[in-house]
């Protein structure tokens, strides 16, 4: 028996009760009795059953608990290749018991809370809990031959002026939402929430789909690249846009001219429809700038249709009082009252011609500039004498209406595709004018503002708006309101010329049309370049022989068969297809993956990926990732390379499962990069002292401490006092809140806030791995030279009443010391000038500590060009700390090999049964406090507690969360950690601090039933 999600969640309102819905159906079935097996694949539609606070579970999340409730003896399968990015998304793997009656977790809430505060490492536990139990499998396909890399985009000096300038409008439009809102009434104030939410939910898709224009000309010349090279190529995207091409397309009464801006829809409908006036049931608010098919005179629709600025007609009394904004009137389209043009257009044609030849700038991008009149001269009004008429279509004489009006339509429809036609001739030839003519001047317009100013002039250059208009003296009216908004509008439609259009229709576009590229999405239709150079809306099925629904799949036949060497996919195409270079099909070249738009979630993104890479296929794929230079898009990228982590974790035990396929140098919501989004919004405002990172020396114009809280403050993150000091807005230390609301800066002041926050979580993470306490996921005990011993194992049984399980307690052994003979093959290895031993100066006790030094061939990041040395000492072997030159000969110096082998030996012995301090000073603090010390001990001791660590959960989590951390109410970090024996035993657990290993041998014997030593050691 086979469903899909779909049918699952359906219901028949007609049937019989018990046959209601296909779940029933399925129930009824089975039987309750059933214990057949029950496979849930792409399970992962059902992931959002326990959602976010605010959001509700899916139906699909609901429908698979209900079945696993209805038939409970059943056994389950969870298949999918991504079963959970995080661990809130396992709510609906209920079979797994890691949860429920007699489980560590009563219930999934507690498992969640458990799981989430300790953070990735807890995950990784989980996985391997449940593979140690024999419940989970994860297995993956080899990538040998694949290969990866991220490619940074560069920003033309356009995007970065149109960006600048949409910052600008966003500032404004921000300061005026932040007004308006002040002036709405008490009882309404509760609303201010939900439209702040919708303004930064539009702020980010608007500055995300500038973000992925930016890449689409790399994106296009790359593709075309691998076509050149015999490579065929997947680009990979997520949004269409098609919402948004709808709201133009009915805006404009079914016909579109030119490609949509699909930024400019975003902010426009932020303002339409959210911009507080006070008039909620008003016409003029709800109805605002949209078109109105009015009868106009035939000169007015062509010269609007035409793009020419025209009188518009007073409106009737009985009329709204308002005027579209920034849209063409058309009279045309959706109306009955058609005006039939004569024949005799040459007049008119070359007086438009010689008028857009003469006009200025700003006679032809102004739509509010009405200065021409209209001339009824030039104009032919044949067609409203009947007359006239009869006598030039006598053919028409004794027809009906209905023949008529079609004769009239199909004319009408001839004269649309001249007058857009010529629109586009005239375009095309003032463009090329601009070209020649005024290159100097658009060269300086192009220069951002941003650049040139100060934070404090650049954001004042973006108040258009008179403050007087809002803030002035008296009651504010719903009308000065409604002017406010009238005036954004307007802004926005100016902007729009610039923003860039449809990414989805451009790619098409620019590869070829829908001939070349093969488009997998989910959309209806789409905006095209015609055969005969028109612009238009169609229906992807429009010259295609099958239905709509069908057209995907069309599609990635014509793909596979060769036919097209080009396919776009969206999330709806994400899974379920297979875009490989499969052996059975015909189209074997090898695929191109280009991922121009990141997914939201970790989930998302491996499927996506997996369409190009699946079995049997004859070559692997490549892999791009598009990432502009723009600090903001670091954004997106964040979100994914954080649940590629979870994902890992969850799915194979180890975070770095999936870093051969992610973008992990993006991840930047760790616990060190919350800790340096705190220090960056600290040291901004002036309350961090001393400064942990000296600003960027190269950024202009002003200061940027001072640049940047006006910045932040524009964004939302800081407000201020108003005695000059500076605050942190609450909750704005939140690192999916911070990439989002930068988004919102300047090009240049994104970038170098952006550089200054990486420069600070560099320095924490270095300081972190100087300390020994820097968190890499799973740890590695042990170098390949380190002999690991266990030296004991302790076995705890737990009772049959909770279940079968046991966990082990292991007391391992790290030799890591380097003998004489082994230091002499190093040296004899390296030949570099400065390789070699070296002695630190005599101590106290005489004794002088050696160490063999030797190049390893890297250059430090942040040291210039100076090389890098690894140090080996006898009694610990290689650190992992490398150092330079510099550092190494402030306390050492060079000696010969006969000089060095005295004290090698020495120490190598001593450090079998001393430590460090004891060696070279004689005493020790740590012994003679806690009796043992492990400093600088050949042999270290490490404690580890594997197995079914997840049934004493709870006992571990209370052992190893110190007092002072348990007052504070944080869990210490789990760390999991790796060894491979002596004996070739791999063992995977929790590693356990000596100190804790008392208190948690007591509680484990206390829990379990039973405990024994295993005398295989």
């Amino acid at each position: 028996m086979f469903a899909t999600y779909s049918s699952l969640i359906g219901e028949c309102r007609t049937a019989h009760p018990d046959y209601r819905s296909r779940l029933k159906q399925l129930v009824q079935w089975c039987g309750p009795e059933f214990d057949g097996v029950i496979v849930f694949d792409e399970c992962h539609r059902a992931k959002n059953l326990c959602p976010n606070t605010g959001s509700k579970p899916t139906k699909t999340g609901k429908v698979v608990l209900d079945m696993q409730k209805a038939l409970p003896n059943a056994r389950v399968v969870y298949a999918s290749a991504t079963g959970a990015s995080e661990p809130r998304n396992m709510a609906y793997m209920t079979r797994l018991g890691l949860w429920g009656l007699g489980q560590s977790f009563p219930e999934f809430q507690d498992f969640i809370n458990a799981v989430e505060r300790r953070g990735v490492g807890a995950m990784e536990v989980v996985a391997m809990d449940m593979k140690q139990r024999g419940m989970y499998l994860a297995r993956q396909l080899s990538f040998r031959g694949v290969s990866f890399r991220a490619q940074e985009v560069p920003l033309t000096s356009e995007f970065v002026h149109v960006y600048d300038e949409s910052v600008k409008v966003w500032f404004e439009v921000r300061r005026q939402f932040q007004n308006a809102l002040e002036y709405i009434p008490d009882e309404r104030r509760g609303a201010m929430k939900m439209i702040w939410g919708q303004f930064w939910a539009c702020h980010q898709r608007f500055f995300k789909y500038l973000c992925i224009a930016a890449k689409v000309d790399a994106c296009v010349m790359i593709a075309k690249d691998a076509i050149r090279q015999g490579k065929c190529v997947v680009i990979g995207l997520q949004s269409t846009g098609e919402a948004r091409t709808l709201e133009q397309l009915e805006d404009c009464g079914g016909e579109l001219t030119d490609f949509v801006p699909t930024a400019k829809a975003v902010l426009q409908g932020l303002i339409e429809k959210h911009f507080p006036t006070g008039w909620e049931e008003d016409d003029v608010i709800s109805n605002f700038s949209r078109k109105r098919h009015v009868p106009i005179d035939y000169h007015e629709e062509v010269l609007v249709n035409l793009g020419f600025p025209v009188k518009k007609r007073r409106p009737k009394p009985s009329e709204s009082a308002e005027e579209p904004v920034g849209e063409e009137v058309d009279g045309s389209s959706g109306s009955d009252d058609h005006f039939v043009l004569g024949d005799d257009e040459e007049a008119w044609i070359n007086t438009l011609m010689a008028e857009a030849e003469s006009s200025s700038d700003e006679d032809w991008l102004d739509e509010n500039e009405n200065e021409k009149e209209f001339n009824p001269f030039l104009f032919d009004f044949e067609n409203n004498d009947p007359y006239e008429y009869r006598r030039r279509y006598p053919h028409l004489v004794g027809k009906s209406s209905e023949e008529i009006k079609a004769f009239q339509e199909q004319r009408r429809q001839e004269r649309e595709k001249r007058r857009r036609k010529l629109r586009r001739d005239l375009a095309e030839k003032k463009k090329k004018t601009d070209l020649s003519a005024g290159c100097l001047k658009r060269k300086t317009a192009l220069e951002s503002d941003a650049m040139s100013k100060s934070a404090r002039d650049f954001i004042k250059s973006s108040q258009f708006i008179d403050a007087n208009v809002i803030e002035g003296i008296g009651e504010i009216t719903p009308a000065d309101l409604v002017d406010v908004k009238r005036t954004l509008l307007k802004a926005v439609e100016k902007l729009g010329r610039l923003l860039p259009t449809n990414t989805l229709d451009n790619l098409i576009d620019s590869l070829g049309g829908p001939t070349y590229v093969a488009e997998l999405t989910g959309r209806r239709g789409r905006v095209v370049t015609k055969s005969n150079g028109e612009i238009g809306y169609e229906l992807r099925s429009a010259n295609a022989d099958v239905a709509l629904e069908k057209m995907n799949l069309e599609e990635k036949d014509m793909f596979m068969r060769g036919e097209k060497k080009i396919a776009i996919i969206s999330e709806a195409a994400s899974s379920g297809i297979s875009l490989q270079s499969d052996r059975r099909a015909e189209n074997k070249l090898r695929r191109v993956h280009i991922t121009l738009e990141l997914p939201w979630s970790a989930d998302k993104a491996i499927q996506q990926f997996g369409r190009t890479h699946r079995s049997n296929q004859v070559s692997a794929p490549e892999y791009l990732f598009l990432i502009s230079e723009l600090a903001g898009e670091k954004r997106f990228a964040s979100i994914v390379a954080k649940r590629l982590e979870s994902l890992g974790a969850l799915t194979h035990g180890d975070r770095r499962a999936t870093e051969t396929r992610d973008l992990s140098q993006f991840n930047l919501d760790t616990r060190y990069g919350r800790t340096a989004l705190d220090v960056l919004c600290r040291s901004v405002t002036g309350s961090m002292n001393p400064l942990l990172i000296r600003p960027p020396s190269n950024y202009q114009p002003g200061n940027f401490f001072q640049d940047m809280r006006h910045y932040m403050e524009g964004v939302g993150l800081l407000f201020s006092a108003g005695n000059g000091e500076y605050h942190i807005e609450r909750e704005a230390v939140n690192m999916s809140k911070f990439l989002n609301r930068i988004l919102g800066l300047p090009v240049h002041a994104q970038n170098a806030l952006f550089q200054y926050f990486t420069d600070v979580l560099k320095e924490l993470v270095d300081q972190a791995k100087f300390d020994g306490t820097y968190d890499l996921g799973i740890m590695d005990i042990g170098t390949a030279d380190d002999v690991v011993r266990r030296l004991e194992t302790r076995v705890f049984v737990g009772h049959a009443t909770k279940g079968q399980y046991q966990v082990e307690l292991h007391k391992m052994a790290v030799e890591r010391g380097i003998s004489w003979e082994a230091a002499m093959d190093l040296y004899k290895d390296h030949n570099h000038e400065d390789d070699g031993f070296y002695l630190t100066r005599r101590g106290a006790t005489g004794k002088r500590a050696v160490a063999l030094v030797y190049s390893i061939g890297k250059i430090g990041v942040d040291k210039g060009q100076e090389r890098m040395f690894a140090i080996t000492r006898p009694s610990t072997g290689r650190s992992p700390k490398m150092e330079t030159m510099e550092d190494i000969n402030k306390r050492f110096m060079k000696a010969s090999p006969s000089e060095a082998e005295h004290a090698w030996k020495d120490q190598y012995g001593q450090a079998a049964i001393m430590c460090q301090h004891f060696y070279f000073h004689g005493r020790c603090r740590v012994s003679a406090f806690q009796g043992y010390c492990e400093v600088g001990r050949r042999t270290r001791t490490y404690f580890i507690l594997s197995g079914a660590v997840l049934s004493v959960w709870p006992i571990v989590e209370d052992v190893l969360c110190s007092e002072r951390n348990r007052e504070l109410g944080k869990p210490d970090r789990m760390q999991v950690i790796r060894v491979r024996t002596e004996e070739n035993q791999k063992i995977v657990g929790l590693l356990v601090l000596a100190s804790h290993v008392r208190n948690l041998f007591g509680r484990l014997q206390e829990h379990c039933s039973k405990s024994y030593l295993d005398v295989q050691c």
